[in-house]
């Protein structure tokens, strides 16, 4: 059988009409993601301090039970030997914190965790004085998040990147009078 010039088009129009219906559906909405992460200084000189702050929201209809985060740094980080930093403090709701004095840690949110709720911890890290600076120098994180849901019948754990801070050297004061 031999399509017409006007089948052939009449199929073609057809198909052109559910690609352009589809294309006009409303998107899909994203679920929020669990975690909400930000970092103080998008760059920073050896001695300052940085602040990450991570929040955790349940995303789930029943509690959250148990709330466990681990922080790392990134192969590059970790690679590089002029990076030198280390936590010092680590606040928020949480009911243990194992960061102070390491370049990495966990943290064990306060639960129970609402549906909808939210838990925050702060966490800080001083760059060395003598960590090396200038460009390709940045010190980077990632994160692992683990929960418990549904009376810890249930969980979800993923990884996410924190983002990190550029480490430029100081620059030098000018001496006045001269």
């Amino acid at each position: 059988m031999r399509r017409t010039t006007l089948g052939r088009l009449s199929l073609s129009a057809a198909l052109a009409s559910v690609v352009a219906l589809l294309g006009m559906a409303e998107p899909a909405t994203a679920a929020t993601p669990p975690m909400t992460i930000t970092v103080d200084k998008q760059s920073a000189t050896p001695g300052s301090t940085v602040n990450i702050t991570l929040a955790f929201t349940n995303d789930q209809a029943t509690n959250a039970q148990f709330v466990y985060q681990s922080i790392q740094p990134t192969y590059n980080t970790q690679q590089d030997p002029g990076l030198k930093y280390a936590f010092t403090t680590c606040t928020g709701d949480t009911t243990n914190c194992t960061v102070p004095t390491h370049q990495s840690g966990a943290v064990s949110y306060n639960a129970p965790v609402l549906p909808n709720g939210t838990r925050t911890v702060t966490m800080s890290y001083q760059i060395a004085a003598d960590a090396a600076c200038g460009p390709s120098r940045r010190i980077e994180f990632y994160t692992y998040l683990y929960y418990e849901y549904q009376g810890g019948q249930a969980k979800k754990d993923g990884m996410y990147p924190v983002g990190g801070t550029d480490i430029v050297c100081k620059t030098p004061t000018a001496r006045a009078g001269h």
